[in-house]
């Protein structure tokens, strides 16, 4: 049975992540039948959420020449002895995870240092200039006095198969109160059902009980490849496995995530493309490109909705730099499919909106094992790094003693 919120079923599980930079897949095919998955309870309801609110304190205009930060994160290490056995994984989940107790520390300091979580799609809009062309500008947007806006995404949230041997949690389902919990199993094989383990969940649990640390009742964006499903549905086609029983446990899977996927919109949740087979968008051919797009459009965007967000894969960008020039015919293309906001990875938050085209460019911070050991005056005005990192857990390798 799936628990109830008061019935928390102890730790859980167990996900892969073969890293080069934050997914394995970079290819047109993805191979492997689906999974069995754990069905959600048939008692389960998806019922309407209360209208979110925010503590009643005065509203005040953020400047629109103040940049709105930015974090992101891959899925968050639920067991280290899984993920840190010394195994060929090891060390590119130590570059570019964090461990849950890590991440509780960060959540917990960005509040302590009064940010508050908004949906980056109010951060800018599309208008219609003098010359009756599109563009895209920054809004002035409200937030409570003497808070800080910050946007946050999670990249490959699709608990890919590789995941499971090492630490992470599987998949996300919906318990009997109606409410997201994680899935998986403990390092022995027992099942697990948790709210403690998983990134999505836990800042599910944070907002609830520190509801000024959200605006609205936003939470984050959620950057979604295909190639092996989403949110650990496998609902993926695939060119190895053409024969219907493959089919049919793809139907199967679809059925299986929209309960996940609505009432994950509807909790403050939303979605953006990280490409169906997490490509590089910087050495793509035109053809490769338009067919992973209407690709990531048939199997993810049927079933999360439209967006006009896409996360570079690899942190590589089509457009080559951040200039204002003609940013050139494959940024033309991903914009000409509804794409407006553009992010890839900085040494900072960042943002340029372009000038020839209706759309922003975006940078945005990875608070992970690489820049808890080397980049601590970078993220000072978020968390300390020295506070956060878990070096009892992690493999042992060179990290930044200096002080300040």
């Amino acid at each position: 049975m799936i628990p109830t919120r008061k019935r928390v079923l102890a730790l859980g599980l167990a996900l892969l992540f073969t890293l080069s930079s934050c997914g394995k897949q970079d290819s047109d095919a993805a191979s492997g039948s689906p999974s069995p998955s754990a069905e959600p309870s048939s008692s389960a309801q998806v019922t309407p959420e209360p209208e979110p609110t925010t503590p009643d304190v005065p509203l005040v205009p953020w400047p629109t020449d103040q940049v709105v930060e930015h974090l992101f994160f891959h899925p968050v290490v639920a067991y280290p002895e899984l993920a840190f056995d010394g195994d060929s994984e090891a060390n590119g989940i130590d570059d570019y995870m964090v461990t849950v107790d890590e991440y509780n520390k960060i959540l917990q300091s960005c509040y302590d240092n009064n940010y508050i979580l908004v949906n980056m799609n109010d951060v800018w809009s599309e208008y219609t200039d003098e010359n009756g062309e599109l563009r895209m500008r920054r809004n002035t947007f409200m937030v409570p006095e003497g808070k800080k806006p910050l946007v946050i995404s999670y990249d490959d949230t699709n608990y890919y198969p590789y995941m499971l041997e090492n630490g992470f949690t599987w998949k996300l389902i919906i318990g009997d109160d109606g409410e997201i919990w994680s899935y998986g199993k403990d390092p022995q094989g027992n099942d697990v059902i948790s709210q403690d383990l998983d990134a999505i969940t836990i800042l599910d649990k944070f907002v609830e009980e520190h509801p000024d640390f959200s605006l609205n009742g936003v939470k984050g964006c959620l950057s979604l490849t295909g190639y092996q499903g989403i949110l650990g549905y496998r609902t993926q086609t695939d060119t190895d496995h053409p024969e219907p029983e493959f089919e049919a446990n793809r139907q199967k899977e679809i059925a299986a995530v929209k309960p996940i996927v609505q009432k994950l919109k509807e909790t403050g949740w939303y979605f953006g493309s990280h490409t169906w087979g997490h490509v590089r968008l910087s050495t793509i051919s035109d053809e490769r490109l338009q067919r992973d797009t209407q690709r990531w459009f048939d199997e993810v965007g049927s079933i999360v909705g439209p967006t006009q967000i896409l996360f570079y894969p690899h942190g590589a960008r089509p457009d080559g730099d951040h200039d204002q020039g003609d940013p050139g015919p494959q940024f033309r293309y991903l914009q000409s499919q509804g794409f407006r906001i553009f992010a890839s990875v900085g040494i900072n938050s960042y943002e340029q909106v372009k000038k020839q085209i209706s759309a922003v460019i975006i940078d945005r911070l990875h608070p992970d094992g690489t820049t808890l050991r080397w980049r601590r005056k970078d993220y000072l005005q978020f968390y300390d790094t020295w506070d956060v990192i878990d070096l009892a857990v992690r493999p042992t390798r060179p990290y930044d003693r200096n002080p300040g």
